[in-house]
């Protein structure tokens, strides 16, 4: 007979990476039996190239988290542990940095609006104007801070890092956001700052890039969300997709399929961190789906 849980239970997402070994799980579930938890969900992964272990629980308990972390320390200094615990579905704060195009942002601001994405965005924080109507709609602040100086970019980076701090931030979302964050920015904000481009790169840099994709008659066009590393667009990857095409779509069809499947994988992305979803192995990504 199955035991149901208390009524004043609320469930956990708990996250665990260490060298891989024997006794891990067996430790784990322990210290999770020690708090009268029950797993709902759990998932783990052991990499062949790093050796490190990886897993994700979801877990009911009538327990703190103070309490979780507290039965987790036997386990986590025999183990040396990198341990997180979150109630699930609670928002993660987001910053949202964007410029002209307005597909990604728009599309981040309705989804959470609805409740569709786990996060809660204070502010949006921008090079251009363009994005302002879509935030005030959703009723979250918008700063406007122009880029066209060395001077200018290095206290827009400087003011995001005082939202960062002023907002308790703990992802940031580059949402079409087109400056190159600084070696110094991408460091400091290493495994929580994703953002999107188009699968053409590296192909197709530069201006039009769906004009280049249609001259040389591409077959199919998609995009990529990954974490930020000061290796432009080359950061480990969280979420693609991509969408046949044929030589009947024009560049303005090209395009509006590009930016959608840029929405939906952004999107993805975003919605899979905000889980605890993606645990950072190297330069590539285990995502618990």
């Amino acid at each position: 007979m199955t035991t149901a849980p208390p009524a004043s239970a609320h469930r956990y997402v708990l996250t665990f990476v260490c060298a891989d070994g024997p006794g891990i799980v067996h430790a784990i579930t322990g210290a999770i039996v020690a708090v009268g938890g029950n797993i709902v969900e759990s998932r783990q992964f052991e990499s062949g190239d790093s050796r490190r272990f990886y897993m994700r629980v979801e877990i009911l308990t009538a327990a703190s988290s103070d309490e979780i972390r507290a039965a987790l320390t036997g386990p986590l200094e025999r183990h040396a542990m990198e341990v997180t615990v979150d109630e699930v579905g609670r928002p993660v704060r987001t910053l949202v940095l964007t410029s002209k195009s307005t597909h990604c942002v728009n599309d981040l601001l309705y989804q959470t609006s609805i409740g569709n994405l786990p996060i809660e965005v204070p502010l949006v924080l921008a090079n251009h104007d363009t994005a302002a109507r879509y935030a005030e709609f959703h009723g979250v602040p918008f700063e406007h801070r122009p880029v066209t100086s060395p001077e200018e970019k290095a206290a827009f980076e400087d003011r995001v890092r005082e939202a960062i701090d002023e907002h308790d931030i703990e992802l940031v979302v580059l949402a079409r956001y087109m400056q190159i964050l600084s070696p110094e920015l991408c460091a400091e904000l290493a495994g929580r700052c994703i953002n999107i481009h188009h699968s053409f790169l590296p192909g197709f840099k530069g201006a039009n890039p769906y004009r280049q994709a249609y001259a040389r008659g591409v077959k199919q066009i998609g995009a990529t969300a990954h974490f930020v590393t000061d290796d432009l667009d080359e950061g480990p990857i969280i979420e693609q997709e991509v969408i046949r095409v044929d030589h009947t779509r024009s560049p303005r069809e090209l395009m509006a399929i590009g930016q959608d499947t840029e929405v939906r994988t952004l999107r993805q992305a975003v919605g899979l961190f905000a889980q605890h979803r993606v645990l950072l192995d190297g330069t590539r990504t285990i995502v618990f789906r």
